[in-house]
């Protein structure tokens, strides 16, 4: 069952969970055997070996669960960028399951025994699911928060968090079904970027800007790429930042960067221009994740492109 995105519900008969950055997996365990797999279907039992404790957290229960694979940073927030270290890797080594362990934070219970609680109501699943008090090495059950949606965004908000997600109390499980009964909502964070460059469209775009290469600078004042962004960019948007950067190219990027060497495509400029974006998160790298474009800033000075990620 996947969320839909959406406003924070208003009124009552809702329960509210914190979204956590992660990979969506659903686990079956039986006796002493578990099989964990990915919202494709995937078989991703053998990536993630740390779940192999469900079976003795359980006692030999039968049940299915659904939930997200998350590993965590230092201060205790979902890290995306160490997850993807993760993803696709069988049999991962010790040195791998050190530096980047994953915690299923389970939020759902389908089957419990020989009950299918698929029709049941999310309040009463959520209930089953809290009295089997799963939480342990690589297993967590965070906490629901019934009609409290408001107050949780906010909390959400203030820490930093990617957002939270609504259930109504008395809806159903509904497999693969996109619904209206569960809604996510994404906090945007804003800041504010210089760009550096921009690559070619595709396609009908092939003679525009297709996306923007933009930096930030850190705290010493040395400039950092820090992603692409192509969302947001409307066709007036494109013509305008060609007519403002065509007089501000260069030869080579204004920045370093790992990844500036494999833009062969891209046309770099002096970095005067300044843009406000919103992005979901921060990568654990140097990165912006799901980066749109707002629009340019033109009280800005370039050097007052920072991002508190930068150290």
């Amino acid at each position: 069952m996947l969320a839909t995105p959406g406003p924070v519900p208003v009124g009552a008969g809702w329960a509210a969970e914190i979204k956590h950055d992660g990979m969506r997996a659903g686990v079956v365990v039986a006796g002493d055997r578990w099989r964990a797999r990915s919202r494709t279907g995937r078989d991703i039992t053998g990536v993630f070996p740390e779940l192999a404790v469900l079976p003795e957290l359980l006692g030999g229960r039968r049940v299915a669960l659904d939930g997200e694979l998350v590993v965590l940073d230092a201060a205790g927030a979902p890290d995306f960028a160490r997850l993807q270290q993760r993803i696709g890797v069988r049999d991962p080594g010790a040195r791998l399951l050190a530096s980047a362990p994953v915690t299923l934070y389970v939020f759902d219970l389908l089957v419990d025994g020989d009950r299918d609680l698929t029709a049941w109501p999310y309040a009463d699943r959520r209930a089953l699911l809290d009295a089997l008090e799963l939480r342990g090495p690589a297993v967590e059950t965070p906490p629901s928060f019934p009609d409290a949606a408001a107050e949780l965004y906010a909390a959400a908000r203030e820490h930093g968090l990617e957002g939270v997600v609504c259930k109504r109390l008395a809806s159903p499980y509904t497999p693969g079904e996109r619904s209206r009964a569960w809604i996510k909502s994404v906090i945007p964070h804003l800041a504010d970027v210089v760009v550096c460059g921009w690559l070619p469209g595709q396609g009908r775009l092939r003679d525009t800007i297709g996306a923007l290469v933009v930096g930030a600078y850190d705290r010493a004042g040395r400039l950092h790429l820090v992603g692409r962004v192509g969302s947001g960019l409307s066709g007036a948007a494109r013509e305008q930042l060609q007519r403002r950067l065509a007089p501000l190219r260069r030869a080579n990027p204004p920045a370093g960067h790992a990844e500036a060497a494999a833009m062969a495509e891209a046309t770099w400029v002096d970095p005067q221009v300044v843009a406000r974006i919103a992005y979901r998160s921060w990568t654990g790298g140097t990165q912006l994740r799901h980066p749109v474009y707002r629009g340019v800033l033109d009280d800005r000075d370039a050097s007052s492109a920072h991002l508190p990620e930068l150290q």
